[in-house]
């Protein structure tokens, strides 16, 4: 396979930052965060956004939706949605005699799963193929799915009434796992005299979307009505080409030891019952080859993979320890994987 000339990847960063720009008008104050999910769209991952009401989850995720010019489609989460809600069903049609099959709305380019944690298990697990396969099958009949395909999924804290723990199986299918936390006191106050959400949108009242309640507060501009006004600035083509060309960004030998060490060791860390599997390495190794080609590099530095470890790492894992909640179970996995970074060596440096 041809390798990602420097050229290519410069390209693939002018097209990221057209993306972090563009996603960076509806979610303000937070570029790390923005990095990350369009490095995961890049890599050819899905993505998880875990994080208390209100902070503009479902915000990120719409604007990243509408920022490249692909079919998109999101999905309320809620206890009472259906399997088939999400993949679809055959209808046996009288006309003809026979079923027809009336896809769901995960057939799209890219799925926004709006507090996926609010539904049960049989719902969560209709997305497991299509995450992991990228294909659906309903009735013994297997159906493609979109190419490119991608799924943005927001939830709630698990402490949180109303909630169902996401199976291990699903939370591994996420490549990556962020958190948007409060904004500054800069900008959430910059929120109070934006003015009514929408007024300066210029879009006409038919094509405004509609506030979603707790998510037009912190992160967004609610007085430029952020969604509407996202365009898609990338042509689905180019994302199509980026995604091949960050595929073939370089990954050496001792880069790819030490990414491997970084995997295999939460897998004998004292406080993690059940470390990170095969799936991770791939996922982790994707991501770095994305934030590379976003940085116009053809290739991966040791930096790329320690600072991406444990936004790849810590969802998937599975703590030992008693914790008092879930939040704090999480927590104890991100410092689990930030000491497993700072003392893994890169092979061959000293």
């Amino acid at each position: 396979m041809t390798q990602t000339t420097a050229r290519e990847a410069t390209a693939v960063a002018t097209i990221a930052q057209r993306i972090v720009g563009e996603v960076g008008r509806a979610v303000v104050g937070k570029t790390v965060e923005i990095e990350a999910a369009v490095a995961t769209l890049l890599a050819g991952g899905h993505l998880l956004i875990e994080d208390v009401p209100g902070v503009g989850k479902t915000t990120l995720a719409t604007a990243l939706a509408r920022s490249f010019g692909a079919q998109s489609a999101r999905i309320q989460f809620t206890s009472d949605l259906l399997p088939a809600d999400v993949t679809g069903v055959a209808v046996f049609d009288q006309a003809v005699k026979e079923f027809r099959f009336h896809p769901g709305p995960i057939f799209a380019n890219m799925v926004v799963a709006d507090e996926v944690n609010r539904s049960t298990p049989k719902t969560q697990s209709a997305l497991l193929e299509a995450m992991g396969e990228g294909r659906v099958t309903i009735d013994g009949v297997t159906h493609p799915l979109p190419d490119p395909f991608m799924v943005v999924a927001t939830q709630n804290p698990q402490d949180m009434e109303g909630t169902f723990p996401l199976p291990e199986a699903q939370r591994d299918r996420f490549m990556t796992r962020i958190s948007l936390g409060y904004p500054s006191l800069e900008a959430e106050a910059s929120l109070l005299s934006a003015g009514p959400r929408g007024s300066a949108s210029g879009e006409p009242p038919e094509r405004r979307e509609a506030a979603e309640p707790g998510e037009a507060a912190a992160g967004s501009r609610p007085g430029a009505g952020p969604i509407a006004a996202i365009e898609a600035v990338v042509p689905l083509e180019q994302m199509v080409s980026a995604r091949a060309a960050v595929a073939r960004v370089h990954l050496a030998p001792e880069v790819a030891r030490y990414l491997v060490s970084i995997v295999a060791a939460t897998r004998e860390h004292p406080g993690i019952a059940h470390g990170a599997s095969p799936r991770a390495s791939l996922h982790l190794a994707a991501m770095a080859r994305a934030r590379a080609a976003m940085g116009g590099r053809a290739f991966v530095s040791p930096d790329d993979v320690a600072s991406l470890a444990r936004i790849v790492l810590s969802h998937r894992l599975v703590t030992g320890d008693l914790h008092g909640s879930a939040s704090e179970a999480l927590a104890s996995m991100d410092r689990a994987v930030e000491s497993i970074v700072a003392r893994t060596e890169v092979p061959g440096l000293r």
